[in-house]
């Protein structure tokens, strides 16, 4: 059974806390190929409840979490002109290790970052 296992959070850096109901989707690729794995909402925390890939689904290879940012960003008021600077903000990803993953993503209106969290 893999040991391996993917966790994600939003941070909203412009206004200092998690960042709640962003929507989530992870795919992973292979060549051309595209396969839908996982879809989340982001909690109070700005965490999924759970692990978006958990052990029992985990497989390494090339992954992309998909954050639709857009909507969170005008529900908090963020979003002051269309179309905005960052809406879907895609992150690819390698999985080369049977271990935990943690991709977060910190967020602003006008920028982002993400890093191999722990």
């Amino acid at each position: 059974m893999a040991q391996g296992f993917l966790t994600t959070h939003v941070l909203d850096t412009a206004r200092g806390c998690p960042a709640e109901g962003i929507r989530i989707t992870l795919v992973r690729i292979d060549g051309e190929m595209r396969e839908a794995v996982a879809e989340a909402v982001t909690n109070a925390d700005g965490r999924t409840d759970s692990p978006i890939l958990p052990q029992a689904e985990f497989a390494t290879g090339s992954y992309e979490l998909t954050f639709h940012a857009g909507d969170y960003l005008r529900r908090t008021g963020q979003a002051t002109t269309e179309p905005l600077f960052l809406d879907e903000v895609p992150i690819r990803f390698g999985m080369a290790q049977d271990d935990h993953y943690h991709v977060p993503l910190l967020l602003s209106p006008f920028g982002m970052s993400t890093y191999r969290g722990s």
